[in-house]
């Protein structure tokens, strides 16, 4: 399992349920890398999307209490989230937000690609500062480059000891 988020100079990831920034480049590449592959996220992340829809051309699964929308997989815990992902490639699963579901799996990612945002987007949700934590290593990290008039790079993290997912549900 991976995660992918874009985070500001304080790892901040999104303020009133929405993107901090506008970034064409970041967006395209969050469509690659995601297109075809299963995306877990929470209910306020699925709320964030054009109209409350799930995200086009991938399985959705929502990590929420309740039900959602048809065209995506509701898991009501973790236990529920684990035994619906062994159906599919490790590989392919992305964490896709908000921060609390971040934080819940990050310790269960591989990796961890973060699109940095040089700049300060006046954040109300963070994720951990990965450039602090002993846990993950920047392993690659793309040259600087100008994305609707911020400074981006592309960055890969390895955790280097993630966590077991679980094989049973509970």
């Amino acid at each position: 399992m991976k995660a992918i988020l874009h985070a500001d100079r304080k790892w901040g990831i999104g303020k009133a349920n929405d993107l901090m920034f506008k970034l064409p480049k970041d967006m395209k590449f969050f469509r690659e890398t995601t297109k075809g592959k299963i995306v877990v996220m929470g209910l306020n992340t699925l709320r964030s999307f054009p109209n409350g829809k799930p995200l086009k051309n991938r399985v959705n699964v929502v990590l929420s209490p309740e039900d959602v929308d048809e065209d995506a997989i509701t898991a009501h815990n973790l236990g529920e989230l684990f035994g619906i992902l062994k159906n599919y490639p490790t590989d392919d699963v992305f964490v896709i937000g908000g921060a609390s579901v971040y934080r819940t799996l990050f310790p269960y990612c591989s990796e961890i690609l973060v699109t940095k945002v040089d700049a300060d987007g006046g954040a109300e949700a963070f994720v951990p500062d990965l450039d602090e934590s002993p846990d993950y290593e920047l392993v690659s990290e793309s040259e600087r480059e100008e994305d609707n008039g911020y400074a981006i790079r592309f960055c890969v993290y390895r955790n280097v000891k993630p966590s077991d997912v679980p094989t049973e549900e509970k």
